[in-house]
């Protein structure tokens, strides 16, 4: 079964990062960390399917305040397929240089801030404009893509860099650069991406290690608890008081 095929794949990119991304992990975490023990936050951006990872991290049970998802409608919501805001716009605009700079003209942002962004081939406008306006206002920017598989794509920002260049520190989410990773007979093209499984594995060895750092500091988080385990009475105020956290937070934002 290609089913199975799939899985030893996706259990091949995640053994990998284990093997060769564990340290480049424990540097991003240490300035996110940073970030949010200051009370600021870690700015999370991507693009088309790279916005889940985004997602994924918060609001989300076992996540807690101090991502805060930048998510731009026509980058993300292109499952209408044809027609409005479909996949010819949205491949049209993430390549429109000048766009991520007019996104990041919408918030307010802080040197002590992180940029992470995810992109999974790193050449793609949008992520580069944002990369580079995050570094001119002073904050540090973390990039999670398929870092060794794209080495000598050429970008497409009259820069010349990708987001890998730009970025200060770079995770390799160790994915096939075609991402579809399973043979089909009698067909050219491949089936089975393993990109977003890599993405989400790295988000959430980030995410637990930046736990782990600001636990070790004695930083209180705000952790979005579950609302659903049958006994616990306290759940509910546990995310009001997550939601009231973050509400502060991201009232300069």
């Amino acid at each position: 079964m290609l089913a199975t095929q799939w899985l030893k794949n996706a259990r091949d990119v995640m053994s990998q990062i284990e093997e060769t991304q564990m340290e480049n992990i424990r540097k991003a975490a240490e300035v996110m960390a940073d970030s949010i023990e200051a009370g600021r936050w870690v700015h999370t951006f991507g693009c088309g399917h790279a916005t889940i990872p985004v997602e994924e991290m918060y609001p989300r049970i076992g996540g807690f305040v101090g991502f805060h998802p930048i998510i731009e409608l026509p980058l993300t919501f292109f499952t209408r397929i044809t027609g409005e805001m479909g996949v010819h716009q949205f491949v049209f605009l993430e390549r429109v240089e000048g766009y991520g700079v007019e996104i990041m003209k919408g918030y307010n942002f802080d040197p002590k801030d992180t940029m992470w962004l995810f992109s999974h081939t790193g050449i793609n406008n949008v992520n580069i404009d944002v990369a580079l306006e995050a570094k001119k206002r002073g904050m540090k920017v973390i990039a999670y893509g398929s870092a060794a598989a794209a080495k000598g794509k050429t970008s497409r920002h009259s820069t010349g860099k990708t987001i890998f260049d730009v970025a200060d520190i770079v995770v390799d989410s160790c994915a096939p650069i075609v991402d579809a990773s399973v043979d089909l007979k009698n067909h050219q093209d491949k089936v089975g991406p393993v990109s977003t499984m890599a993405f989400v594995t790295c988000v959430w060895m980030t995410v637990t290690t930046v736990a782990e750092i600001l636990a070790d500091r004695g930083v209180k988080l705000f952790i979005h608890p579950s609302h659903n385990v049958p006994g616990d009475t306290t759940a509910k105020q546990r995310l009001e008081d997550a939601l009231t956290e973050y509400k502060k937070r991201v009232a300069g934002v």
